[in-house]
């Protein structure tokens, strides 16, 4: 049943992310890229409960339920952040990086077709893992500002006024501050699953707490260089965007 909902989840972003780019390419604007990610929300919500009834805890074991919770997690800021702030065009850069991470967590060999129960865990240990991984959902959200936000900026210096991405991008302004509120929001969280992990009982294995305090570092050093000395909006998306394809390595440390 849990795979069920995650297949119908990676189908309706591909739906969403295809009528997006569809109408984006007409030069118009469409809502239905907002209710097909909501439909897709759904389908991850009914995942996420099957999956933790199987496990007796948050799903967060293996690879194949991170990448469908950082899925839930995007998916869960995208419509906290793209309505509400008029960022309809986020939907159509989002939809897609939803969509490859169910893929992902669905290929044959990284998919987990019989989850055994978890024993009794430590509650600093689900902590760390579920606000690490839900922060990722908001930097990856950012990153995805961040590619709008150079897309626009090569658009201006090309003169590629008339477009119809150009025409239905956001505006520049906008753009910034949606992606600097979210990478405040995503070390914000990530603060919690750090202080959580060092809370936690260890018994060897530190090597993905370690890069989360990197990852942590390099955020915490993006945003004290932007407060303190100043950024341009440009430089703060190439280093949003490097930043989070380079913590994905994270993952591989699970």
């Amino acid at each position: 049943m849990d795979r069920w909902f995650l297949i119908a989840a990676t189908a309706l972003a591909a739906v969403g992310g295809i009528t997006g780019m569809w109408t984006v390419h007409k030069g118009t604007r469409s809502r239905w890229t907002v209710i097909w990610m909501i439909a897709a929300f759904a389908a991850q919500m009914g995942f996420l409960y099957y999956r933790g009834q199987a496990r007796g805890a948050c799903p967060l074991v293996g690879i194949s339920e991170i990448m469908a919770f950082l899925s839930w997690s995007l998916t869960l800021f995208y419509l906290a952040v793209g309505p509400t702030y008029r960022l309809s065009l986020l939907g159509v850069f989002t939809a897609p990086l939803v969509t490859i991470f169910q893929i992902l967590a669905l290929l044959p060999g990284v998919w987990d077709t019989n989850p055994m129960r978890v024993p009794a865990t430590d509650p600093w240990r689900e902590t760390h893992a579920a606000m690490s991984v839900l922060s990722y959902g908001a930097l990856a959200l950012a990153a995805v500002a961040g590619v709008m936000f150079l897309v626009l900026d090569r658009q201006l210096k090309d003169h590629h006024l008339q477009s119809g991405l150009f025409r239905n991008l956001p505006p520049v302004r906008e753009l910034l501050k949606s992606m600097v509120r979210l990478l405040w929001i995503g070390l914000a969280l990530l603060s919690v699953g750090v202080v959580a992990g060092f809370m936690m009982p260890r018994q060897g294995g530190t090597a993905h707490l370690v890069a989360a305090c990197v990852v942590w570092i390099g955020y915490g050093l993006l945003l004290g260089v932007r407060q303190v000395r100043g950024l341009t909006g440009r430089k703060t998306a190439v280093v949003a965007v490097v930043l989070f394809v380079g913590s994905l390595s994270v993952f591989a440390l699970v």
